[in-house]
């Protein structure tokens, strides 16, 4: 069942490939295998059990001894959403190319191999299976950058693929020094798990340290944030869909797996720097938001302030918190792809992106109204406004995370704060007042531009409104993995020699 999720996108892209040229066919095909393993996600959703917290639908064979390596996979309450996420966002990032987009065929085998490498590394039980995957989808987001990207795409590109790399070396080096030390001989996950409590908490320590640093490259965390910016600025509208709303989620979903559950001991030492580092990557990613006027890089550094709520909260390590990491994950991925979608059908209409330039921009008539009322729904979201997924997702996190971190909390939620600030700047700037000179006379907004932003601001509000019905998938899971980090860390305090 779950081999379907990797193996659906590669034979699509192949099929691209062997059938005749054609941007119309190649766009179809696309679109239809990534539907089929959409709606293959949500088919798996009616099989799987919420309230089973442990994996699921385990698929394993043996691949290559010599290398400890194996055909791994499973999917639980942490990995599930985030699949679903994977294939609804690919769908709507397919649906917003461009009929004419330049080497289709190129363009669409890259999608799909994108998401057969988010999807494989979300699903993989084995440490060296998910690097391969991992490393993966590296390729393709590299090429859909500096092939399609803007003006200076290459620059952009090449920083991206070197802060990669590094982030893949250092993942790699943990991973090898975990079965190394373990002496377990093999990199399937649960032996892993089990080998590597028997540990000593240095080697721990210096296994997690480069789990966190490679992890928050990806996410991106300060300092290691500087290549997210431009890559988002640079990347198509696709790209930049898949690329904040969900290949930053690897980096999150891997300190979680491969961190906290696999390292509960260290996590727990580490969580107060964890904790101060996630203030850190919040106040600088809004401070940077608000000193932004392309409205591109200002949704561009918000991603790196949201994304640091689910730091604080894997470091609180409580049942609430970690159960908040999946929510903040799924929200800011709806939010993120909704904003980045409105942008650029902005850049698209108007030809700029610059909010001392726009203006207006919510005239009724010469304007873009439908378009800057879904703008002014997703900045509600992501400011954390009630009724809509990005409440839900920032109020757990908090309260999730205040009785563990209390001063932490608070200097975080300064951020929810500076998110108002910095997105009330862009709709007042580019939306409210007289329509500017410069942007008159806008080309007609079809509702094929507009379908794939009303369905992801309806899915915000309906979350936002019944938040359970995403909490449900995986906080069984949760609570097992914060049980595991509990006990290991009372453990430890009554034998200090562990």
């Amino acid at each position: 069942m779950l081999s379907a999720f990797i193996c659906l996108p590669v034979l699509g892209a192949v099929l691209i490939w062997v059938l005749p040229p054609g941007e119309t066919r190649s766009r179809y095909i696309a679109l239809a295998v990534t539907a089929a393993t959409f709606i293959w996600s949500i088919v798996l959703g009616f099989r799987f059990d919420p309230a089973d917290g442990a994996f699921q639908f385990q698929e394993a064979l043996p691949w290559i001894d010599a290398l400890g390596l194996s055909y791994r996979l499973g999917v639980d309450g942490l990995s599930f959403p985030l699949l679903v996420l994977n294939g609804l966002l690919t769908c709507v990032a397919l649906y917003s190319t461009n009929n004419q987009v330049a080497r289709s065929r190129f363009y669409y085998s890259l999608i799909l191999l994108l998401n057969t490498g988010v999807a494989g590394a979300f699903l993989s039980q084995d440490l060296l299976l998910f690097f391969l995957f991992y490393e993966l989808e590296l390729i393709p987001l590299y090429l859909l950058i500096a092939i399609w990207g803007g003006a200076r795409r290459g620059y952009a590109a090449t920083k991206f693929l070197i802060y990669t790399a590094i982030s893949g070396i250092l993942i790699l080096a943990a991973f090898l020094g975990l079965v190394l030390l373990s002496g377990t001989g093999s990199f399937a996950y649960e032996p892993l798990r089990t080998a590597a409590l028997g540990l000593p908490l240095t080697a721990q320590l210096i296994l997690l340290g480069a789990i966190v640093v490679g992890f928050g490259i990806k996410i991106p965390l300060v300092p290691f944030h500087t290549w997210l910016p431009d890559a988002h600025v640079e990347a198509s509208t696709p790209v930049s869909v898949l690329l904040a709303g969900v290949l930053l989620k690897l980096g999150t979903y891997g300190l979680l797996r491969f961190g906290m559950d696999l390292l509960p001991e260290a996590w727990a030492a580490f969580a107060p720097w964890l904790a101060t580092w996630a203030v850190v990557s919040v106040l600088y990613g809004a401070s940077c938001a608000i000193a932004q006027t392309d409205m591109k890089k200002m949704v561009a550094y918000s991603s790196i302030g949201h994304m640091g709520y689910v730091l604080l909260a894997a470091a609180a390590a409580t049942p609430l918190s970690i159960l908040a990491t999946v929510l903040q994950m799924l929200s800011h991925g709806l939010i993120s792809a909704l904003l980045f979608l409105l942008v650029g059908v902005v850049y698209e209409k108007a030809g700029s992106r610059d909010t001392q330039v726009l203006r207006g921009l919510l005239n009724p008539e010469r304007g873009l109204p439908v378009i800057g009322s879904l703008m002014i729904l997703g900045v509600m979201a992501s400011a954390g406004i009630p009724g809509m997924v990005g409440f839900v997702a920032e109020f757990l996190v908090f309260r999730g995370s205040f009785p563990v971190f209390p001063t932490q909390t608070l200097l975080s939620m300064v951020g929810t704060g500076l998110t108002a600030v910095y997105f009330l700047l862009l709709v007042n700037r580019a939306f409210f007042g007289r329509l500017s000179p410069q942007v008159e006379n806008l080309p007609k907004v079809y509702w094929s531009d507009r379908i794939p932003a009303i369905a992801l601001a309806i899915l915000i509000v309906v979350l936002g409104i019944q938040p359970s019905w995403m909490a449900r998938w995986s906080e069984r899971t949760t609570t097992a993995m914060v049980n595991n980090v509990e006990a290991i860390a009372h453990l430890a305090v009554k034998n200090p020699q562990l």
